[in-house]
């Protein structure tokens, strides 16, 4: 079922930052304080095969294989959820399973209990103690004016 959630308030839980339910018993992580913004939710009993664009977040307690762009966007593959495919997106976070590749503009994070078969690409990326992860990792840098060796590139002599 194809949900969506615009500006839920969440209750803080204290052990696991902020996450709480909303009122159909889907739970949301979210980062920083404050509510969620739109969420699309693919529910248990859904599978869906093919390309998926998205301007909006996405929550995946079903299935889906294929390819999804969401660059501007969070996507959560909760403990339920299955993921067949290459990701690109804001933000990433794995609590169930994925084979595919996964690419964030910021974050990818991967929790205790989390299997991912596949490569991550991200600025900032965190496994956590307990998730298992077969693949390539990549922490690409967020400032395109550095290189690779983490120096400024060289500037050229002004000609005089």
């Amino acid at each position: 079922m194809w949900t969506n959630r615009a500006s839920e308030p969440l209750a803080a839980d204290s052990s696991q930052g902020n996450s709480g339910r909303s009122s159909s018993g889907v739970e949301h992580r979210v980062e920083g304080a404050g509510p969620v913004a739109n969420v699309a939710v693919i529910g248990k009993g859904i599978v869906i095969r093919g390309d998926v664009t998205s301007k909006e977040g996405l929550h995946i307690d079903g299935e889906v294989e294929g390819t999804l762009q969401m660059s501007d966007c969070r996507l959560t593959i909760s403990r339920q959820g299955k993921l067949g495919a290459n990701v690109t997106a804001r933000e990433i976070e794995l609590m169930g399973v994925a084979h595919g590749n996964l690419e964030a503009t910021s974050k990818i994070t991967i929790r205790k209990g989390a299997r991912l078969i596949g490569d991550l690409r991200a600025p900032g990326i965190l496994i956590e103690e307990g998730a298992y992860v077969k693949g390539k990792i990549e922490i690409i840098n967020s400032d395109p004016a550095q290189d690779v060796a983490g120096q400024p590139p060289a500037r050229k002599a002004a000609a005089g």
